[in-house]
């Protein structure tokens, strides 16, 4: 059983491409539980999942990323992905969560000194929950990366999320475009994550 799960583990990748299909209400639920039920700094369960298949919500939120994101300029050190994001945005036509049947994103209290780390771990749940129901899915960083963007965050409001929260990491989740159907299982082999023995 350990070596299986391991081996479980090890298959999870990111989808990046979905078909134009949408989720039965059952997997899109069991993705959700499973990271309802994630660990949480103090049993806080602060978390708050928003969903999104709204297919006019996910062009509307791509396009005001890509605008802001556009307004941007590439710094020095600047984080490899987000400056991928700003030169993406400045070429126009781009859309941050790939077109996927549901946007999850993780929002939770802005004041809270666990909020990423318990988003994470909800992210984490659901990305092998993805997994075990042959579902795609993505971590996508771009709202936390405008979390402070006044326009982005007023709309969020409007969607449901509360005035005392933040978005720290959302998951595009859907059946990936592939051959088969099935996400890219395939382990690749670890060239960092360090371990020191003591």
């Amino acid at each position: 059983m350990n070596k299986e799960m391991l081996e479980f583990i090890k298959s999870r990748r990111s989808t990046r491409k979905f078909l134009p299909k949408p989720l039965e209400r059952e997997k899109l639920d069991a993705v959700l539980e499973a990271g309802r039920y994630a660990p949480s700094g103090g049993n806080n369960q602060s978390t708050h999942l928003i969903v999104i298949e709204d297919k006019e919500v996910l062009a509307k939120l791509a396009a005001m990323a890509e605008k802001a994101f556009a307004a941007m300029e590439v710094t020095e050190g600047m984080y490899k992905s987000m400056a991928g994001s700003v030169r993406a945005a400045k070429r126009g036509g781009y859309v941050f969560h790939y077109q996927p049947a549901a946007l999850i994103l993780t929002a939770n209290q802005k004041d809270y000194s666990n909020n990423l780390v318990d988003c994470a771990c909800v992210l984490e749940n659901m990305m092998l929950m993805a997994n075990a129901l042959d579902l795609g899915s993505v971590w996508i960083n771009q709202m936390k990366w405008l979390n402070d963007d006044p326009e982005i965050n007023a709309y969020l409001f409007s969607l449901g999320m509360k005035e005392s929260e933040r978005v720290y990491g959302g998951l595009a989740l859907g059946y990936p475009d592939t051959e088969d159907g099935l996400p890219n299982r395939t382990a690749l082999p670890r060239t960092g994550n360090e371990v020191t023995y003591i």
